[in-house]
């Protein structure tokens, strides 16, 4: 049996259910303010799923890699590794507001130190990558099928201080996500993300503080739900509110499963902003060839779970054509996954955000401003760093195929 505390504070039971699923039982005197997620409030009945675990609850399992290492080294112990065990694991130290103990545990968050700084000069190659699982798998709360791994930087108390913001010093949780890849597997992702996001921020989109390692082979990201007094907002993704499992994550459509899916849960008078950012960042997708933009790519973040949301910030942000030739849209839209036009484009941005067609133009030729402004830095870094020139040259290259569809506005 799991205990589920959110904000702090223990909400109720998860506990297995027949042969593969789960039942979560909210405690008696939890109040609606302490709901799990917006798509399960507080009642008397349990929630109960046949296979696995409630969307909320699976919603930061890590998946891939990191996924099995955890396996390998817990199976032995359990006898099985399931979702269950999986969560018993990484449960103490998540994304969002959401924290799992054992039945007879109390709430507490340990992570160890790790220099930032470090990471980002050191050139330790592959030890790095091995030494930063092995000490912070167990600490990861974080989906994905690239490994991400959560630490805790001691230089983030003071960097917070000097902006005049007192961060807890009784903090003991993650202030920084770091991404790591098997440099044979997908070369160059690190470097992949940092410009594919650098160009979303120049698009006017929201994303957290991120910076490239020296050497290119990892990317570190300051939480976005983290505050300085050191607790959490809620973060759910796409999944979650679709209630779907991961092994779901590509099934649905930009139009429904996204845009209008957010119309319902933002409640928020900044619903029409949020509608035209999360339109610019499906544009920006199909620009750069990210064909990994599914469900668990976008999410909701609030404050308070009876609240308001708002669109969080973009994340998880590749050009994967250039590893998958042939990919093509993780989601449909206009019933199909191939590519969109831009007409077909600038129809979505009419029909689900409201804007007129001179505002979703403006959108577009942003989009088509930012690439072109971050191909720039591209090719400073190919002049820096030789190892990264294939795989720059493919991006570039992409872009310009992506940005000239937004150019077709005839």
């Amino acid at each position: 049996m799991i205990r589920i505390w959110t904000d702090a504070a223990e909400a109720g039971l998860l506990d297995r259910y027949g042969e593969r699923g789960s039942t979560f039982a909210y405690l008696p005197e939890t109040p609606q303010s302490q709901a799990v997620s917006v798509t399960m409030p507080v009642r008397l009945p349990s929630w109960n799923v046949p296979f696995g675990l409630a969307p909320i609850f699976e919603m930061n399992l890590p998946e891939g890699f990191l996924r099995e290492r955890l396996r390998l080294a817990f199976a032995k112990a359990t006898g099985t590794f399931d979702d269950f065990d999986l969560l018993s694991v990484v449960g103490r130290s998540q994304l969002g507001r959401i924290r799992y103990t054992g039945d007879k545990e109390r709430l507490h968050e340990d992570v160890p130190f790790q220099s930032v700084d470090e990471i980002l000069e050191r050139r330790r190659g592959g030890d790095l990558f091995r030494y930063l699982l092995e000490r912070f798998a167990s600490f990861s709360g974080i989906s994905g099928v690239q490994p991400k791994i959560l630490v805790r930087d001691e230089k983030a108390f003071a960097q917070t201080e000097h902006a005049g913001r007192r961060f807890s010093q009784s903090y003991k949780g993650a202030t920084h996500i770091v991404k790591l890849w098997e440099p044979d597997e997908y070369p160059q992702l690190a470097a992949n993300e940092y410009f594919c996001l650098t160009a979303a921020r120049r698009c006017g989109l929201d994303a957290p503080p991120f910076r490239l390692a020296e050497d290119g082979l990892a990317l570190v990201i300051d939480r976005f739900d983290l505050r300085t007094d050191g607790t959490y907002r809620g973060f759910e993704d796409f999944c979650v509110l679709n209630a779907r499992r991961t092994d779901e994550k590509y099934r649905g459509s930009y139009e429904t499963s996204v845009m209008k899916r957010f119309g319902q849960f933002a409640n928020s008078v900044h619903v029409n902003e949020d509608l035209e950012k999360l339109f610019t960042l499906i544009a920006l997708n199909c620009a750069l060839r990210n064909g990994d933009a599914h469900l668990k790519n976008f999410g909701i973040l609030y404050d308070d779970v009876l609240g308001e949301a708002r669109l969080a910030p973009v994340y998880d942000l590749v050009t994967t054509s250039v590893y998958l030739p042939q990919d093509r849209l993780a989601l449909t839209l206009n019933g199909a996954t191939t590519w969109p036009t831009a007409k077909e484009l600038r129809k979505l941005g009419e029909t689900r955000t409201g804007a007129a067609p001179a505002k979703v133009r403006q959108i577009l030729e942003r989009i088509d401003d930012a690439l072109a402004e971050t191909a720039a830095d591209v090719r400073a870094w190919i002049n820096d760093h030789p190892e990264f020139a294939e795989i720059g040259e493919r991006m570039l290259g992409e872009w310009k195929i992506g940005s000239a569809a937004d150019r077709a506005l005839s």
